[in-house]
């Protein structure tokens, strides 16, 4: 059963809030981190956002200053990688968001059934 916007659901983490929440916590809402913190849910990481930050960590874009990895399995988020259907799922969406990363999350977050913790929720 699918469960409907509003109710309890796993998230899925939007790059930056995900290295907000592993950098600057401060610039989140303080109920995006009560969401994230949540015991009642997971909470994934895609391996999508792994490699949105080394591309632009690589170009110059953005400075990391921790081990992703590490504070990704401290923070006990759990992986999803990206599937041929999560690709296949992104023709199907409306030209909302033009950036391909956030397209894609989109994508994965409708087929697992995640809610998005988006930008638009930040302080």
């Amino acid at each position: 059963m699918k469960k409907r916007w509003g109710e309890k659901l796993d998230l899925l983490l939007d790059t930056h809030v995900l290295l907000w929440w592993l950098e600057a916590p401060e610039r989140l809402a303080d109920n995006v981190k009560a969401s994230i913190a949540s015991e009642h849910r997971r909470v994934f990481v895609s391996a999508l956002s792994a490699w949105e930050i080394v591309i632009k960590v690589s170009i110059g874009k953005l400075r990391l200053q921790i081990d992703l990895e590490e504070e990704v399995e401290r923070s006990r988020f759990e992986h999803l990688d990206v599937s041929l259907r999560h690709g296949l799922t992104v023709r199907e969406l409306p030209l909302l968001h033009r950036d391909p990363f956030d397209r894609l999350l989109i994508a994965q977050a409708r087929i697992e059934g995640l809610a998005g913790q988006l930008r638009m929720q930040l302080r």
